[in-house]
Formats: structure tokens, C-alpha cells, sequence
């Protein structure tokens, strides 16, 4: 299982982006946690540590399709690093400055969010550009998601330990220094610096303008959805079960199965057509949901938690693939910072939606949200299946006279970059 990994691994470049992107997107994995120590630490309530967070998750999701588009247009360096420096410094203000005035806080987390670098959605800008072939930038787009388990495993951990040992004051500091070294690691690499994004047609949709990537928000707005909604009925059921012990287990349990479906998914090479194939892993994504209701004790639970995340990485990575080839031509960093918008956007929602559910159906209830939100996401695959099968871009022979000065033309598979 790990031979193709370790393959993808050892490509030149291919292991520090990676590292370098995992660290650099560390501040905003585990901002709504700093957030919330840090709030705490400073004697603030809980519904200020909610609002402050919200702020912060509304204005990244705006600015990662925007980022994007820029990075499309001026190159990775040019907008990932003054970003990254950006982001951090409003949240070294936002530790400096604490809650008063409150104004600066909010004003602080506005900033950060919305100069989030999108460090994810350039990462697979060029994974074509350092891999070449088809079937490891697959395998790459796996792993990818596998990492993003882990980080979001990791990142907690080390969130709480800093705030142990120093104070959540220099946790935030901390970790954001960590994030632009992160970046910076990343947009001085050879692949970064040299990677250009294919041309482009002026159009103000941008990536937006294809039917197919539409069709992909859609349906990943209801998988975000499921998940988000997971997380408020497992509070619940935890109250019943022994509280944040329960829940805590419940939350890893999840990421684990995440983790060791896309281990699993990545190490193999898939026959079929990806739009056909996100449609079965999304139904089993669906159907794995359904059993939570069931609510049986907790060792059960948390192995029902862990079936119920299985197929998630392995969804994430399908669609990696198809977004790649709906891109409209010199719009990939930006498609991909939007399937993360919208699945970051979604997650908020199905938290929203779940909320009142719970409150009146109590945890039951809240469970049938994830299954019936990813049926949803499943008749919208499903409903414009014809749309999918139709990409905007496929198989081309590229040049790529900017970067290589042999002038060689091979055989790529996305029109969507060039390096």
C-alpha cells in the first residue's frame, strides 16, 4: 500500500510542498481553537469566542477563491508570502491587543481570515507540475487529503500544548510564525517560483463559468454540510454518554476513518471514469451515515463514527481529480480554493441546521441530517451526471516554453497549469 506513496514522496520537491503546505495552513486549521483558548484565557465568553470565529470563517471563505484568481494571474510567490505575512501579523495584533477595544478584534479577525493564503488549492496546482504522471498526481491528490487528517489530528494537540506550556497568548504568536515559515518554504521552492497558470479568457466568473465545477460545489456543499452536522449531534449524544471524553473519541474516530480510507484509496490505481466513480463513493458516504442513528453504547458508537468517515478522504480526492479537469484554462488555483470554500461553507451550514434539530429531536434527529444531506449531494451528482461526463478540458499535449529550456512538449492531462 505504501509503495506509491513512498514513490510520490520521493520526486524531487514533492515532500517539502507537502510538509510545507500542511505547516503553512496550520494557523487557519486550528484558528477557531486558538480563538476560543485564547478568548477564554482573556475572560471573554463563549459566544464572543463563537462570533470572533465566525468572522474569521466567513472572511477566509471569501478570500480563498479571491487569492486564488491572484495567484492564477501573478504566480504563487507574488501573493501566497505577502498573505501568509498579512494573516499573521492581524493575528499577532488580535494576541498583542486581546479584546479591548473589541472593534480591533473583530477587525483583526476579518483581516486574517481574509488573507488566508491558499496554500491548499496551489499545492495541486502543482503536483502535475512535479509528478508529470497522471497516475501519481492521483495518488498525490489522496495522500493530500490523507495529510489534511492528520494535520487536523496533529494540529489541536499542538495548539493545547503551546497554551500549556507558555500561554494561548503565544500559542496564536507561536503558530503563525510557524505558518508563514510554512509558506515560505513553499513559494521559494523551484516548482512554486517557476509555475505559471495556463492562459486564460478574461471573464469575470473566472473558474465559476464552468457548468461542471458548479455541479461539483453543489453537491460538496451537502457533503460539508453532513460533516458539520456530525459534529452538533455527537455533542449531544456525548452528553448522554459521558460527556467530552465520548465526544473527543467520537471526533477522532472520524478523522481516523478519513484517514485510513484515503490510505486505502490512494494506494491503488481505479479503472472507470472519476464522475462515475464520486458517484459510488459518495452514495457509500451516504449510506455510512444512516447506522449513527442507531446510537448504540459507546465503544459501538465510536466504531460506527469511524465507518462513518471512511469514504470521505477518498470523496475529497475524486473530486480533486474531476476539478482539475472542469477548470476553465488558467483558473486552477482558483477552482480548487472554491471546492474548499464551498465545503468549508457547507460545514457551517450543516452546524447551523443541525442545531435546532437537536434541540428539538434530540440526538437521533441530528444524526439523519449527515445521511440525508449526503443523499442530497448524491442526486446532485446523479441529476447532472451528463454535465460531469463532459469536461471542459481533457487530454491536450501542452508546451511549456516559459519554464523549460529545452522547449519539450509532452503529454500532460489538464490544460489547466503548466510548469
Amino acid at each position: 500500500m505504501a509503495a506509491g506513496y513512498v514513490e510520490i514522496l520521493r520526486a524531487r520537491h514533492a515532500a517539502r510542498l507537502l510538509v510545507g503546505t500542511l505547516v503553512g495552513r496550520l494557523p487557519n486549521a486550528v484558528a477557531a481553537i486558538v480563538v476560543v483558548l485564547f478568548v477564554r484565557a482573556e475572560g471573554g465568553t463563549y459566544s464572543l469566542a463563537g462570533a470572533l470565529a465566525a468572522v474569521y470563517g466567513v472572511a477566509n471563505a471569501v478570500g480563498q477563491p479571491v487569492l486564488g484568481r491572484l495567484v492564477d494571474l501573478h504566480g504563487q510567490p507574488r501573493v501566497q508570502l505577502p498573505a501568509a505575512v498579512v494573516s499573521a501579523a492581524a493575528m499577532t495584533v488580535f494576541a498583542l491587543t486581546g479584546l479591548e477595544p473589541i472593534a480591533v478584534a473583530y477587525a483583526a479577525m476579518a483581516v486574517a481570515g481574509l488573507f488566508t493564503p491558499p496554500l491548499e488549492g496551489g499545492l495541486r496546482a502543482l503536483w502535475p507540475a512535479v509528478l508529470r504522471r497522471e497516475e501519481q498526481v492521483h495518488t498525490a491528490y489522496a495522500m493530500d487529503a490523507v495529510a489534511q487528517e492528520v494535520m487536523f489530528t496533529v494540529g489541536p494537540l499542538l495548539v493545547t500544548l503551546c497554551a500549556s506550556l507558555w500561554s494561548a497568548r503565544v500559542a496564536v504568536v507561536v503558530l503563525n510564525i510557524v505558518g508563514v515559515l510554512g509558506a515560505l518554504s513553499v513559494v521559494v521552492s523551484p516548482p512554486s517560483r517557476a509555475w505559471r497558470s495556463a492562459p486564460r479568457a478574461a471573464h469575470w466568473l473566472g473558474a465559476l463559468r464552468s457548468r461542471g465545477l458548479l455541479v461539483l460545489l453543489g453537491a460538496f456543499l451537502f457533503v460539508g454540510m453532513a460533516l458539520g452536522s456530525i459534529a452538533v449531534a455527537a455533542v449531544s449524544y456525548a452528553d448522554g454518554h459521558g460527556g467530552d471524553a465520548v465526544y473527543g473519541w467520537l471526533m477522532a474516530a472520524i478523522g481516523l476513518g478519513a484517514l485510513v480510507g484515503g490510505s486505502v484509496y490512494g494506494a491503488r490505481r481505479w479503472p472507470g471514469a472519476p464522475e462515475r466513480r464520486l458517484r459510488v463513493l459518495v452514495g457509500l458516504l451516504a449510506l455510512c451515515y444512516l447506522p449513527l442513528m442507531l446510537m448504540p453504547g459507546v465503544v459501538a458508537m465510536v466504531g460506527l463514527t469511524a465507518v462513518a468517515g471512511v469514504f470521505l478522504a477518498p470523496c475529497i480526492a475524486c473530486a480533486f481529480v474531476l476539478v482539475d479537469r472542469h477548470a476553465p484554462s488558467g483558473t486552477v488555483t482558483e477552482a480548487f480554493s472554491w471546492l474548499v470554500t464551498t465545503f468549508t461553507v457547507g460545514a457551517s451550514v450543516g452546524t447551523g441546521v443541525a442545531g435546532p434539530v437537536v434541540q428539538a429531536g434530540g440526538a437521533l434527529w441530528g444524526f439523519a441530517v449527515p445521511g440525508a444531506a449526503g443523499a442530497v449531494s448524491l442526486l446532485v451528482l446523479v441529476v447532472a451526471g451528463r454535465v460531469l461526463a463532459a469536461p471542459a478540458g481533457g487530454g491536450v499535449v501542452a508546451g511549456s516554453p516559459e519554464n523549460d529550456p529545452n522547449r519539450a512538449v509532452e503529454p500532460r492531462f489538464s490544460s489547466g497549469d503548466r510548469a
